[in-house]
């Protein structure tokens, strides 16, 4: 018998690890498998080879063996001693982890394809405007969305056509199937080819749904949204999504906004802030100002002596807590402005009011200095 070389059958290094290897066997035997090559004498070899080649380098003893001897060491039959089952190890485990059981006593059965299927969810993205976000509102909400054939009732017959259980599978939608292969005959499950799996043999399909039992459909619903939501933020109506097949529970309609930038006001989770401009008079000598909120304006009264970039804080006139209790506050902040284009008398008054101010007027730049020139 000719010396084979496991490592270059498994595709891996001298050196490969226990997890390298093992690895390499689940892609390969998952690719050469009979039930995956029907009829494929090429593959069904690969398969028993790479069988061979696993059960001798997954054995540390036989791997140890087979480095210092060669596959002359052994009988060809990759250690199980004349096509006995011997000692198989996690073979079970790999076979059920690769084909979802059912190989004869290795794993557990497939799932059946009858079962309760949920339905999907469904991702919208609406725009609103800045008010909108912050006041709430009634919005339209347009999508599709797969449901119950109306002319069928889901089951996918046309009317007054009968749908009969498939006599092959029984209605469970799945099939076992034999194969032989070096490990003896093998049991395998897989999807019935008579009914493809439905478990349902229908002679005459329905004309709208064409046999599907489903189909998509435009759906409107009226939307309230509540008042504070963000951008960004998501909104789901429970059973609006995809319908569930076979008792399977719908999916939800997801809503996500985009909320549209403000002119004046920017949002920091539920407080508002803006910039409010005010005279170089108003801010010396105080003043009522009016400062915008979303609902209007309002009039505040700021002190004498206001400095440019002061912040002030106005309750409850922020954006509304979305299903909960009372709202976040405004903040504003005062931006001096400057006046410009003076006339020359004007000029003349303000330079004679910087003389009468003096240095006691300006604490914050006499100070300044004398941190350097003192």
């Amino acid at each position: 018998m000719a010396d084979k070389d496991y490592y270059e059958i498994l595709g891996v290094d001298k050196n490969a690890d226990e997890s390298a290897i093992k690895k390499a066997y689940r892609s390969l035997a998952k690719k050469y498998h009979p039930d995956m090559n029907p009829g494929d004498a090429e593959a069904e070899r690969k398969f028993k080879e790479v069988n061979e080649a696993y059960s001798i380098l997954s054995d540390p003893e036989k791997k140890a063996k087979y480095d210092q001897f060669g596959s002359a060491a052994f009988d060809g039959s990759g250690g199980f001693g004349g096509g006995g089952f011997g000692d198989f190890g996690d073979f079970g485990d790999i076979f059920s982890n690769i084909f979802g059981g059912g190989f004869g006593g290795f794993g557990g059965g497939s799932s059946r394809r009858n079962g309760p299927v949920d339905g999907d969810d469904i991702a919208v993205r609406l725009t609103l405007t800045f008010e909108e976000a912050a006041k709430g509102l009634k919005r339209d909400v347009t999508y599709h969305r797969v449901q119950k054939c109306s002319d069928c009732g889901g089951t996918g017959a046309e009317k007054g056509s009968e749908v009969e259980t498939c006599s092959k599978c029984h209605g469970t939608g799945r099939i076992r199937v034999q194969q032989r292969t070096m490990f003896g005959v093998m049991q395998s499950e897989q999807a019935c080819d008579a009914c493809r799996g439905s478990g349902k043999i229908i002679k005459k399909p329905c004309g709208n749904c064409n046999g599907k039992g489903y189909v998509k459909v435009s759906k409107t619903l009226s939307v309230n949204i509540p008042a504070g939501m963000d951008d960004g933020q998501r909104m789901a109506l429970r059973g609006q999504g995809n319908e569930g097949r076979n008792g399977g529970v719908a999916g939800d309609l997801i809503i996500v906004f985009t909320v549209l930038p403000h002119e004046i006001f920017t949002r920091e989770g539920y407080d508002l802030y803006c910039e409010v401009p005010v005279t170089f008079t108003d801010a010396a000598l105080g003043a009522e100002i009016e400062v915008p909120t979303l609902d209007g304006k309002i009039k505040h009264t700021i002190p004498d002596g206001t400095q440019p970039g002061t912040t002030f804080r106005i309750r409850d006139k922020g954006i509304p807590r979305v299903n909960g209790k009372g709202k976040g506050d405004l903040y504003f902040t005062v931006n001096v402005e400057v006046p410009k284009n003076l006339s020359g008398t004007q000029k003349d008054l303000l330079r004679k009011f910087a003389d009468s101010c003096g240095e006691k007027n300006y604490t914050k730049k006499s100070g300044f200095f004398k941190k350097f020139f003192s």
